[in-house]
């Protein structure tokens, strides 16, 4: 009989999450019965020891709030990874070492060259946690100016102006706010400063189309949600997984 593989998904609260089943049926197309994907629900980082102990676990994607806390629990970092300063894929290699990867900025990276337009040269990222730092880097590679609007940042959600908004024709919305099932939910913003000039990303994918994503569109704004990112990021963690 084959031996196990584990893979799956820590984070708190995350039974929302697409990725169980997005394995799941790769699993099946592939014909890989000894493969399981798991959702490892955790209430605070130091109950992933138990998972790391379990030699059938052969890597693990990471969400909201662990992206920087599983930081010290790995023995090294890809070269990305390390730069951006946040984790969301683990591979565990056959000697149990664990490397930290970041695929969200190659997810990230796909999504933002399928939309961006010349004129998206200004962001506004909102939010400030490891998503955010993963934008972050992906801006930095092209040269598009950036400004974080967060509760501990000088711009924040308060003081943050129509006219401040209407400078930046990107704006990146990173924060879980409006994730199922708190679909209500929607940040403070100035919507009144957005234009048909704007583009708006919201890495939220559940549900397809938040609060606030339907707030920038009634103001013609372009948006997209976090769906396709989340598919390309996942795709590069397979591949992470099964390179030797």
């Amino acid at each position: 009989m084959e031996k196990p593989v584990k893979l799956g998904l820590i984070g708190k609260n995350i039974s929302y999450s697409f990725s169980k089943k997005h394995f799941e049926d790769k699993f099946k197309k592939l014909m890989l019965t000894a493969y399981t994907y798991d959702l490892f629900d955790l209430q605070q980082i130091d109950e992933v020891s138990g998972l790391l102990k379990d030699d059938t676990v052969r890597g693990f994607n990471v969400t909201i709030p662990y992206k920087e806390q599983i930081i010290p629990f790995l023995d090294e970092l890809s070269d990305e990874a390390g730069k951006i300063g946040a984790v969301n894929t683990v591979k565990v290699f056959a000697d149990g070492r664990k490397k930290g990867f970041n695929t969200d900025a190659f997810g990230f990276e796909k999504t933002l060259l399928a939309h961006r337009k010349e004129h998206h040269t200004s962001a506004l990222i909102l939010g400030d946690g490891g998503a955010a730092k993963a934008v972050k880097y992906v801006l930095d590679k092209h040269h598009i100016a950036h400004q974080t609007i967060s509760r501990k940042s000088d711009l924040n959600f308060e003081n943050l102006t129509p006219e401040v908004v209407r400078g930046h024709t990107l704006i990146i919305q990173t924060t879980p706010v409006g994730t199922f099932p708190n679909v209500e939910d929607c940040l403070l913003f100035p919507f009144e400063g957005l234009s048909e000039q704007h583009l708006i990303i919201d890495l939220i994918y559940n549900p397809n189309y938040t609060k606030f994503i339907k707030n920038a569109a009634e103001k013609g704004a372009k948006t997209v949600n976090g769906y396709y990112m989340l598919e390309q990021q996942a795709e590069k963690a397979w591949e992470i997984w099964n390179l030797d």
